[in-house]
This record gives structure tokens, sequence and C-alpha cells, in this order.
């Protein structure tokens, strides 16, 4: 399996970005798919995920100003960012689940500076 994320980049306060997970085979195979995020000095985080039957989890954090969403004809996972934050600066990795087995892509940068 792999997972293959684009999107990522530098935007201002205020700002919208848009991230792409890529899986290499259908996404309906997998249990769960979500996006997670590493800051420096920091550990990795559960930011949003959707699992099969389309039920999705946020943290707190994004509530609100972040949307998962999946288009299974593209086998792909996106996460819509808006009203990002300095806070919300970090490495943005994919993440997909079949039973215990997990899979990582190897990350999209997101940095929000002015």
């Amino acid at each position: 399996v792999q997972l293959v994320e684009s999107g990522g980049g530098l935007v201002q306060p205020g700002g919208t970005l848009s991230l792409s997970c890529a899986a290499s085979e259908n996404i309906f195979n997998f249990n769960a798919m979500g996006w997670y995020r590493q800051a420096p000095g920091q550990q990795r985080e559960l930011v949003a995920a959707i699992n099969v039957g389309g039920t999705t989890t946020y943290a707190e954090s994004v509530k609100g100003r972040f949307t998962i969403s999946r288009d299974s004809a593209k086998n792909t996972v996106y996460l819509q960012m808006s009203s990002l934050e300095p806070e919300d600066t970090a490495v943005y990795h994919c993440n997909a689940r079949i039973l215990a087995q997990i899979y990582w892509g190897q990350g999209t940068q997101v940095t929000v500076s002015s």
C-alpha cells in the first residue's frame, strides 16, 4: 500500500489550503483513513479521520475549520483546511488502517506564517 500526499505549502494566517492523499488501492479496502500532523518537538496527533462507513472524527482544535472527505473514484482522501493559524504549522501525514495494519504517507509540510 502506498499513500502519496500533496498540496502542502506556505499560507498566511486566515488562509485556506487543501491536502490530497492518493492511495495505491481502493480506499474502501481500508477500515479508516485519516490525517495526522507533527510539529517540531511535538508528538504526532490525529487531525481528522473518516471510516469506511463515512463517519468522520476531528481534533477539537480543528473542528469547524477543517473538513475531511474522499473520492472513491480517485482513491483519494482530502483535507480542506480553512481559517489556518500559525499553530497549524506541521508536517501532515496521511494514514490508512486495515485491521491492525497501519500505513503512512511520507508527509507534506504546511506552514502558516505572515
